[in-house]
């Protein structure tokens, strides 16, 4: 991209509501080397023709732009997410500026040797909601002046690249010098997606549901965001999150042989002595 080997992330807008929105947007993508764009359930429709006239120059990323129905589909291969977002969310989330994001990005890019980041940004009225950015990493916030905080999706997304792509130029020149060293980093599982991170949750979810753990039940969807932000600060790789899916698993068989057994002496009749 650009010529940066680094492989860029990827932008979601969550109900993008304009298409001349979407359109600023790609262009500002263009500008810096991004080309991904996902677009959940935008609420024009899609393809939205004010959305390419808008692009100008940046035309291949809205032709290319892919259509999901959930926030969770469009993260499900990705390996790491910001909720950008200018808002307090009561969550236990890290909260990074945008070079940090940056760091991150790049770091991870060059691990994994494909764009397994993407930058989330929310409704331009109302943002993301707590249920979403539970689904993602950490919050990514702009230093801007609180008393006018607000920016439109192009102004994020342009400031948000722009600092990518210094950091990835900087990155560039440290790849060849790590190529010439007489040793390199062990190898590491790879990062594990959203996908399946979603995976793990629900079965865990099924589990404590089982157990009665979410009570009362009008509490349940804020433990459920919270056990997502403990595992999500874990940075999990995927032979940790098979291991994780192995304990849950055990634990539920010995539940199982419990209340088998529980189940069997309920059935014995006072004074049977056949068990």
């Amino acid at each position: 991209v650009g010529g940066l080997a680094i492989k860029p992330p990827v932008v979601i807008l969550v109900e993008p509501q304009l298409g001349e929105n979407i359109g600023m947007v790609a262009r500002a993508m263009g500008n810096f080397g991004w080309h991904c764009l996902r677009l959940v359930r935008p609420r024009d429709g899609w393809p939205n023709a004010k959305a390419g006239a808008a692009a100008s120059g940046a035309g291949a990323i809205i032709e290319e732009a892919e259509l999901f129905e959930t926030v969770e589909g469009a993260l499900a291969d990705l390996s790491l997410a910001y909720a950008t977002s200018a808002r307090a969310h009561d969550l236990a989330k890290p909260v990074i500026g945008p070079q940090a994001a940056a760091r991150s990005s790049c770091a991870l890019a060059v691990e994994t040797g494909k764009s397994s980041v993407g930058y989330v940004f929310g409704r331009e009225a109302s943002g993301l909601t707590n249920g979403e950015v539970a689904l993602c990493d950490a919050i990514l916030t702009l230093p801007v002046d609180p008393k006018q905080a607000s920016l439109n999706l192009a102004q994020a997304v342009l400031i948000c690249a722009y600092e990518w792509r210094g950091h990835a130029q900087g990155m560039a020149g440290l790849e060849e010098e790590a190529a010439r060293l007489p040793i390199a980093a062990s190898q590491r599982s790879t990062p594990a997606t959203k996908e399946e991170l979603q995976g793990m949750y629900d079965h865990l979810e099924g589990l404590l549901s089982q157990s009665g753990f979410f009570h009362p039940q009008e509490k349940r969807e804020g433990m459920v965001n919270n056990l997502r932000s403990i595992f999500a600060r874990a940075g999990l790789n995927a032979q940790e999150l098979r291991t994780l899916r192995g304990v849950f698993s055990s634990l539920d068989r010995v539940h199982e042989l419990v209340r088998e057994k529980r189940d069997r002496q309920a059935d014995v009749l006072p004074g049977d002595k056949s068990v």
